[in-house]
């Protein structure tokens, strides 16, 4: 049995215990955790339907054939044409094999479109399609010892290529053609040419918004410099961020990484049984709190990464679930004054045997460039 039947395993398993009859996956994360091929999503709707007493069904553009004939799992294919009025007659046939009558078919909220929601439901009107974010986030939020080394190698390629990319930031370079070099080293490094996101690198008053956009802003005399950057490898993401600046730093932003340090590793060392997300988030939280900062920490302490930059586990103050062996998300404080600037110091951990082993080397002070 390999990974992906061992999943599939897995899931009925848990589709059973929610009470759902199967689960329907379009292209994306979901699609190649569960069976391993890459479609691109588009026009084109792909369909890979779980039931847990079938082969899974796979729902496909006719020309990509080849692909569906050389996965790694046994599948049952239904190719269609570019002919649209034949789509849902076809997609329907899956009801010689099984049916789907009066059952719940669970789907991903987040990532589950219309396109396919309404094709799924016009095939199988009786049929009542429900949210299953809970079965699919208790797999994929654990990963295995493939997953993790993914990670640790995309970890890898994005901390050699911002390296790589600190003496191309001088005075007079913009926050776009930094970004733009970073993205240049990240795939000269050996990144998978689909990065997790497009690199942030804010500049001066800019870093102040934590999900800033590279602008046309030039770097000056004394500004700092905020990146956040990832890379990919096999599928899996990697996200980091440091702060630097050029020539010197105020006292009050020196004292606010000094701050953010300390709340980065109190998170990070937060090591006690049955921890959970809340608490990981309260570690960072109080101690920007007590250095009368915590207006300023205006998001979660961090989120879970794989398959997709962002993914349960959410590391936040209203999440009481547990932290399990396995489980891979950031830890990344920060505190950002409004028409100033701000500094984010971001980590990648894993969950192990109660405590958490920090995957990322790159030092977090705050680096004069």
């Amino acid at each position: 049995m390999n990974i992906f039947e061992e999943r599939q395993k897995q899931l009925g398993i848990i589709l059973r215990s929610s009470g759902l009859d199967g689960l329907a996956i379009n292209a994306g994360p979901d699609l190649v955790y569960f069976s391993g091929l890459q479609f691109h999503l588009s026009e084109r709707p792909v369909i890979l339907i779980i039931t847990p007493d079938t082969h899974p069904f796979i729902y496909f553009p006719e020309f990509e054939m080849e692909k569906v004939q050389n996965a790694d799992i046994t599948l049952l294919p239904i190719p269609y044409t570019e002919d649209r009025s034949t789509w849902t007659a076809l997609l329907s046939k899956i009801e010689d094999h099984v049916s789907l009558k009066n059952k719940e078919i669970g789907v991903n909220p987040t990532s589950f479109r219309f396109l396919e929601a309404d094709l799924f439901q016009r095939a199988f009107p009786e049929c009542r399609v429900v949210s299953a974010q809970n079965a699919i986030s208790e797999l994929r939020q654990i990963k295995d010892d493939t997953e993790t080394a993914n990670i640790k190698k995309a970890i890898e390629i994005a901390q050699d290529s911002l390296e790589n990319t600190l003496p191309f930031i001088t005075i007079g370079k913009t926050e776009r053609e930094i970004a733009n070099e970073l993205v240049v080293q990240l795939l000269k490094e050996g990144s998978d040419a689909e990065l997790p996101f497009q690199p942030i690198v804010a500049v001066g008053k800019n870093s102040a918004n934590p999900h800033a956009i590279p602008s046309d802003r030039k770097v000056q005399t004394g500004d700092l410099v905020l990146i956040d950057w990832g890379a990919r490898r096999n599928g899996y993401c990697s996200d980091l961020t440091r702060t630097f600046t050029m020539t010197n730093i105020s006292p009050e932003f020196e004292k606010i990484g000094q701050i953010l340090e300390s709340a980065n590793h109190s998170a990070r060392k937060a090591n006690r049984t049955s921890m959970t997300s809340h608490q990981i988030d309260q570690a960072a939280r109080n101690v920007i709190a007590a250095a009368r900062y915590g207006n300023y920490f205006t998001h979660r302490t961090g989120h879970g990464i794989g398959l997709e930059p962002h993914e349960e586990p959410y590391i936040q103050t209203e999440n009481q679930n547990e932290l399990k062996n396995g489980m891979v998300f950031t830890i990344e404080p920060g505190i950002y004054l409004p028409e100033k600037g701000g500094i984010r110091i971001e980590d990648n951990v894993i969950v192990r045997d109660g405590y958490l082993e920090t995957l990322t080397t790159y030092p977090r002070e705050i680096k004069i460039l």
